[in-house]
C-alpha cells in the first residue's frame, strides 16, 4: 500500500502520530508473543497444548488491555473485568469476578451498588425462594496494578499498597439491598456511612534503620465477588463516578488520545504476560529451585506453608490466606488433598491451574470445588481427589487432561487467625485405589447427577460473565 498523503497539515501531523502508535503496539505485542517460547522470557516447558494455551494467553492480555486503555478514565470511571474467561491470568479464583475502575486518589468517587438478599453476610440464614448476592464481596483500593512494570521488582517491600479495604462483613446495606459508598482522601467531619480511603501514608523502616513515612495514592478500586451457591448467587448491580464529574460531559476524542491509549493497550500487554512469566517462574519456582535452598515455593504435588495475602502473593485478596502447590499426574495417578480449616473461614476455595497461571475451564468441568460445592467429612476436613478421570466420587476436580498445572487453596478471614491457621496435605495414589484411602462414607455420584452439576456450573458461568 502506497503512503497516504493528507492536504491539511494537522490531518497529516494526526496520520503520521497514530500510525507510529500503532507500529509501536505491535512491536509491543510481538515482545509480548514471544514470552510463549523464548527461554529466557521464562516460557514453560513446551507441548503442543501448552503453546496452544500460551497464544490464547497473550491474545487474553490483549483483550485485556483493551479494555484498560480504550475504557474507563479516572474522570469517567465505570468497573471492567480485570479477568474473565477470556482473559484468564495470576491462577485466578475460579469463583471470582475481578471488576476493575481507575480512580485518582486524590479525588472523591462515590459507588452505588444493589445486591440480592445478604443475610449470609451477618451470619444468617438465607431467605427462602430468593435470589442472593453474592457470597462474599470485597472492595480494595491500592496505588497501582500488580505485573504493569513488567517485572518483578515491583514486589519490592513499599512499592505499592492498600489505601483501604471494605467487605461483606462490615458494609452497611440497606433493606432493599442497595449501598453506597464513599471514597476519598479524607473522611468528612461526622461522616457515618461506608467509606473507603484513596490516599494514605506507611512508615517503611529503610535498610539503615532509618524509618520513611512514605505517601500511597490509589490508582484503581479493585472488586471481587466470591460465588459459592452457583445455583442460587447473582452479581452486584454497580455505579462509579467522580464525585465532581457526575452528570458532566466527556472530551471528545482526538488524535492525542488516540495515540496514548493504542500505546497503552500495548505496554499492558507486553509488560502484563512479561511479569507473570517471571513471577511463575522465579517467585513460584514451578519449574525448579530457583533461590538455592533446595526446595520450591510450589512444590510439586505437595503444598506450600499457609501465607497471607502480600506482594510475595503480587498483592491477592487482602482476607485471603494462600497455600498452593502443584500436581504433576500420569493418566493412572489421582492425589487426595485435605484441606484442614480449625478456624471457619468465610470462604473457602480450590482451583487448578495450567502452567500459564490460567484457570482451568470451570463452566464444563470441575476444575474447583468451594466450601459449599464440596462435600465436607464429619472432622471437618474437605478430602478432594484431582485426577485425569472421574473416580465417581462427589469430590473430584478434573484436571480437563492437563499432566502438570498449579493447585491453589484460598480461605478468606475478614480477621486472620494468625496463630491457628488452615493448612492443606496432598497424597499421591493409584486412580484405581483412591477408595481406599477415603472415609468409608465418602460421597458418591452417578454420572447422571454429575451432569446435573456441569449444566449448574454451565448456566452459572453464563450468568455471571453475561453481556449487557
Amino acid at each position: 500500500m502506497s503512503e497516504i498523503t493528507y492536504q491539511d497539515p494537522a490531518t497529516a501531523a494526526a496520520a503520521e502520530s497514530l500510525r507510529e502508535a500503532w507500529n509501536e503496539l505491535l512491536v509491543q505485542i510481538g515482545d509480548a508473543r514471544n514470552a510463549i517460547d523464548d527461554p529466557q522470557l521464562w516460557a514453560p516447558p513446551a507441548s503442543p497444548r501448552t503453546l496452544a494455551e500460551g497464544y490464547r494467553y497473550v491474545l487474553g492480555y490483549l483483550y485485556g488491555s483493551i479494555g484498560r486503555g480504550l475504557g474507563p478514565t479516572v474522570e469517567n470511571p465505570y468497573f471492567i473485568r480485570a479477568i474473565q474467561p477470556l482473559n484468564r491470568s495470576t491462577i485466578d479464583n475460579a469463583d471470582a469476578i475481578y471488576l476493575t475502575a481507575p480512580i485518582d486518589g486524590n479525588h472523591s468517587y462515590t459507588i452505588r451498588g444493589r445486591a440480592g438478599d445478604t443475610s449470609i453476610w451477618r451470619g444468617a440464614q438465607p431467605l427462602a425462594g430468593v435470589r442472593k448476592a453474592p457470597h462474599y464481596v470485597i472492595f480494595e483500593t491500592p496505588s497501582g496494578f500488580a505485573g504493569d512494570t513488567g517485572s518483578i521488582k515491583e514486589l519490592k517491600r513499599g512499592s505499592r499498597t492498600n489505601c483501604a479495604m471494605l467487605d461483606s462483613t462490615t458494609l452497611h446495606v440497606n433493606a432493599d439491598g442497595s449501598f453506597e459508598i464513599l471514597l476519598a482522601p479524607e473522611k468528612p467531619a461526622g461522616y457515618q456511612g461506608n467509606f473507603m480511603y484513596t490516599r494514605t501514608t506507611r512508615q517503611r523502616k529503610q535498610e539503615d534503620g532509618s524509618v520513611l513515612e512514605q505517601e500511597y495514592v490509589a490508582q484503581q478500586v479493585m472488586l471481587r465477588e466470591l460465588f459459592c451457591d452457583w445455583e442460587k448467587e447473582d452479581l452486584l448491580d454497580l455505579f462509579i463516578y467522580r464525585n465532581d464529574r457526575l452528570g458532566m460531559p466527556i472530551p471528545a476524542y482526538s488524535a492525542e488520545t488516540a495515540a496514548e491509549q493504542i500505546r497503552k493497550v500495548g505496554t499492558l500487554t507486553r509488560n502484563q504476560v512479561h511479569f507473570w512469566n517471571e513471577f511463575y517462574a522465579v517467585v513460584c519456582e514451578a519449574y525448579g529451585d530457583m533461590n538455592g535452598d533446595g526446595e520450591r515455593f510450589m512444590p510439586r504435588n505437595d503444598f506450600n506453608k499457609p501465607n497471607a495475602a502480600s506482594l510475595a502473593t503480587a498483592g491477592g485478596m487482602a482476607t485471603n490466606v494462600y497455600c498452593g502447590g502443584m500436581f504433576e499426574l500420569l493418566p493412572d495417578e489421582a492425589l487426595i488433598i485435605e484441606l484442614h480449616q480449625p478456624v471457619e473461614p468465610i470462604y473457602l476455595g480450590f482451583h487448578l491451574g495450567n502452567l500459564w497461571g490460567e484457570s482451568l475451564e470451570f463452566a464444563s468441568h470441575q476444575s474447583s470445588l468451594n466450601g459449599i460445592q464440596g462435600h465436607r467429612d464429619a472432622d471437618n476436613i474437605y478430602r478432594y481427589v484431582i485426577s485425569h478421570s472421574d473416580p465417581g466420587v462427589a469430590n473430584w476436580v478434573d484436571t480437563t487432561g492437563q499432566f502438570e498445572g498449579y493447585m491453589a487453596v484460598r480461605w478468606a478471614y475478614p480477621e486472620k487467625p494468625m496463630d491457628n491457621l488452615p493448612w492443606a496435605t496432598a497424597k499421591k495414589v493409584k486412580v484405581g485405589e483412591v477408595l481406599e484411602h477415603l472415609p468409608a462414607n465418602t460421597q458418591r455420584i452417578t454420572p447422571e447427577e454429575r451432569r446435573h452439576q456441569i449444566a449448574i456450573r454451565q448456566e452459572h458461568v453464563q450468568r455471571r460473565y453475561r453481556h449487557h
